[in-house]
């Protein structure tokens, strides 16, 4: 993807192709003060920049705001009234609120027909038809979208397909385009997002979680985190797994079906659990810190309220079907299984975090799970899962950079992965290649963790790992705040929805300047990192 980025004095770069002239900054007489006004003036006055049309129109979707003043407002596009997939964009602004760079997920301006060739019947029919899962539900009704991830945009079918994905067990919600002038299909996307690949639904919804208690502290013995105290909810004379101080997280008993009542955990008393699977509290236990750890974590690192940051909670459903050997985020909760026979819950803190990560990233940059944007997607949930974990700093958890070191998914006491050096799982690239964005995205997510743990820790032998790099060269690590700091920001403020790892690479080196200065160790570390997992 080609993508407008700032450079020195505000000239604009189209990645690959050389320089735009620079235009006047949308400075703001009238829009002083208000960084989305100014932002959309400047869109007005220059919609080539953005490479708008006439048919085009813009929504903000959020606004912002970092430490040295400078705000970025997040924009969504629309062509003829219909969504545009890849249409959105960042405008970056100065501290004045006039313009300095532009982030943009598509390059092509759009010019097509919006009257479809495959009429709605046809392209519901070919997305059934190309549902990878099993156990097929129902193909939604299909709505006409501009597709402009890549190349020239063209008009297409939008069609979500419902079932099981292959295990049978994990829902799956795929995305279907096809193209709306001759059915063919532009891609096919799950968005049910797992930490473990499917191997080769029930369609639970669910409302953000609401509280209706008075806060109380209990205390819970979990399968993975030891003893710890819970923040829960006193309603007349019983408590419950609602956390009245993280946005009413509340943490339910599915009872291994994977549909119908999830069942919030309850009691006369406010003591949870025993420690072993048998008590099926203990993996609610798990959960509830994990997913108290992690809302503290994103607020009080970066200021973020919770998933949606907007202060409100979500559920966490465990015990989720037989055997399930996964668990997941679906857009609106966590959703974990028992393991292997029923006897090792995937509810360890570094999943918490990295399902809840998921939704971060949703609410954020809006990664797609394909591509390099995939690898970035699975990568960021890696990086603040192990970041949650370090900040939890739960003596039964020791913090690493071992991504579900607690869960024995490989049944030999191996990690799931492992960012020092994600090749010692046999399937993770720990270099970027052409066939990186052609990966399963648990497995391209490889070259953001080793990027990340060498930035963090250095090359060579550490007390995490040992990391190497694919150039030989030597790298020194900045530690791990601020790395998570520069990663979070590029999330934040930079990506966009067809990220890539070139892209990823200017947009930390982006932050780490706003940070930290562009002649600082920080930004030569960043720079030296990249290079070391090959994106140059």
């Amino acid at each position: 993807m080609k993508k407008l980025v700032a450079t020195a004095g505000g000239t604009l770069l189209v990645a690959g192709l050389g320089l735009i002239a620079p235009s006047t900054s949308a400075a703001a007489s009238d829009s002083s003060g208000n960084p989305a006004a100014a932002a959309k003036e400047y869109i007005q006055e220059n919609p080539s920049k953005v490479l708008g049309s006439a048919d085009d129109a813009y929504a903000v979707k959020a606004t912002i705001s970092s430490n040295n003043g400078e705000s970025h407002v997040r924009f969504t596009r629309t062509y003829d009234n219909l969504p545009v997939l890849g249409g959105d964009f960042v405008v970056h602004l100065s501290a004045a609120d006039t313009t300095n760079g532009l982030s943009l997920a598509q390059d092509k301006t759009i010019k097509v027909s919006t009257t479809p060739g495959i009429q709605k019947a046809q392209a519901s029919q070919k997305a059934r038809g190309e549902f990878a899962g099993k156990n097929i539900g129902k193909a939604g009704d299909p709505t006409l979208v501009i597709d402009a991830r890549e190349g020239e945009p063209v008009l297409a079918w939008k069609t979500m397909v419902t079932g099981m994905q292959a295990d049978g067990q994990t829902p799956s919600r795929q995305i279907i385009v096809t193209d709306a002038n001759n059915g063919t299909v532009r891609s096919s996307t799950e968005t049910i997002t797992t930490p473990i690949k499917i191997g080769q639904p029930t369609n639970q919804s669910s409302a953000k979680a609401t509280n209706n208690g008075v806060a109380a502290s209990g205390t819970g013995q979990g399968i993975f985190v030891g003893t710890v105290s819970l923040s829960t909810t006193l309603s007349g004379s019983t408590y419950s797994m609602v956390d009245a101080t993280h946005g009413a997280n509340r943490t339910c008993d599915l009872k291994n079906r994977t549909a119908g009542t999830c069942t919030t955990f309850s009691g006369a008393d406010n003591s949870w659990g025993t420690g072993v699977q048998s008590n099926r509290e203990s993996a609610g236990v798990d959960a509830h810190y994990g997913a108290a750890k992690t809302f503290d974590y994103f607020k009080t690192t970066f200021g973020r309220n919770g998933i949606f940051n907007d202060g409100t909670g979500v559920p966490s459903r465990v015990h989720y079907g037989s055997n399930y050997v996964n668990a997941y985020w679906d857009g609106t909760q966590m959703t974990y299984g028992d393991g292997t026979n029923n006897q090792n819950p995937l509810v360890a803190l570094d999943v918490a975090g990295h399902e809840m990560t998921h939704g971060v990233t949703e609410n954020t940059a809006n990664l797609n799970y394909s591509g390099d944007a995939g690898g970035l997607n699975e990568s960021t949930s890696d990086i603040f899962g192990t970041m949650v974990e370090f900040f939890a700093n739960n003596s039964s958890d020791t913090p690493d950079f071992l991504i579900g070191e607690k869960i024995n998914i490989n049944g030999n006491g191996t990690p799931l992965r492992y960012m020092d050096d994600p090749s010692k799982d046999g399937v993770s690239y720990k270099c970027w290649s052409t066939a990186v964005p052609n990966s399963d995205p648990h497995y391209s997510s490889g070259v953001g963790n080793h990027f990340f743990f060498l930035l963090a820790n250095g090359s060579g032998a550490s007390t995490y790992g040992n990391s190497p790099t694919c150039n030989g060269s030597t790298v020194a690590g900045i530690g791990r705040d601020k790395a998570a700091a520069i990663w979070f920001a590029a999330l934040d403020q930079y990506m966009t929805s067809t990220e890539t790892y070139a892209r990823a690479r200017l947009d930390t080196v982006s932050t780490a300047t706003s940070l930290y200065g562009s002649s600082s160790a920080e930004v030569a570390a960043v720079k030296a990192a990249w290079s070391a997992v090959s994106v140059n």
